[in-house]
């Protein structure tokens, strides 16, 4: 069903059941998947692909162009997965030539109301922002990782797959994958607290994966080793786990640094 005061380009290419409200605008160059929702007063603005099943709430601002002054009307694109939802007054930015091109969100993400999504991010599946999280541009977010309500991630950080940053942090560097963190904007509290051990139960991570990711923690943020000893411990000691591998290699890859 779309609303009779909806605005709809002759571009747009709009799917199977697909709900759009009232005054909800879709520009040109948008693709919008089957079975998706579109609420009132929301801008698709062009430039846009939507996967099936996601649903976007009012006043949801999508593929507006990227608040980056270098950007000079270059075709460049925000892409939506599959089953997304992206609530009230959120904003998600297209891309820019020199970032790739696109912005991307992956499958099942969630975006509560009044997130910002900058130019050229990357959230990968399953991803959470809490309301008014807002990401700088080039950020990337690894699957199944939640950002609290209030943070701000600085531009270029990683933000490390199951990971979970708490409310109201500002985030300057890399948040490796697996921890949970928060980051003072005073620096009074700031720091690691340990495994994302809710987060990793829920995902069935195996009791083995499990213990051999608290050992490497210990090693890297508790032995009071230079981070390069402390790299070769884990791979050393830490068993043929591909998360224990994963989480050297995304240490050794920062590029801006790494949250301890």
């Amino acid at each position: 069903m779309i609303h009779p005061t909806a605005i709809i380009d002759p571009e747009a290419q709009i799917g199977a059941d697909v709900l759009v409200g009232p005054y909800a605008v879709i520009g040109p160059k948008v693709t919008v998947g089957d079975g998706c929702s579109i609420g009132g007063h929301a801008m698709i603005e062009s430039h846009v692909r939507i996967g099936k099943g996601t649903r976007i709430s009012s006043h949801a601002s999508i593929g507006a162009p990227p608040q980056d002054l270098k950007f000079r009307g270059e075709d460049t694109w925000v892409e939506i997965g599959e089953g997304c939802t992206i609530r009230e007054y959120v904003t998600v930015n297209r891309g820019t030539s020199q970032g790739g091109g696109v912005t991307r969100v992956g499958k099942g993400v969630l975006l509560m109301a009044y997130c910002h999504v900058a130019h050229d991010c990357h959230l990968w599946d399953r991803v959470i922002l809490a309301n008014a999280a807002t990401l700088g541009g080039h950020v990337e977010v690894g699957t199944g990782a939640i950002i609290g309500g209030l943070v701000g991630v600085h531009q270029f950080v990683r933000i490390g797959t199951y990971s979970i940053v708490g409310a109201l942090s500002g985030v300057p560097l890399d948040i490796p994958p697996y921890v949970t963190a928060v980051v003072a904007r005073g620096g009074k509290g700031t720091g690691l607290y340990g495994l994302n051990l809710i987060g990793l139960k829920r995902n069935r991570f195996s009791p083995e994966t499990i213990a051999a990711l608290k050992k490497a923690y210990r090693i890297l943020f508790r032995s009071g080793l230079t981070a390069k000893e402390a790299l070769a411990r884990v791979e050393a000691e830490c068993g043929p786990f591909p998360e224990t591998r994963h989480l050297v290699e995304f240490i050794r890859s920062s590029k801006r640094g790494i949250q301890r």
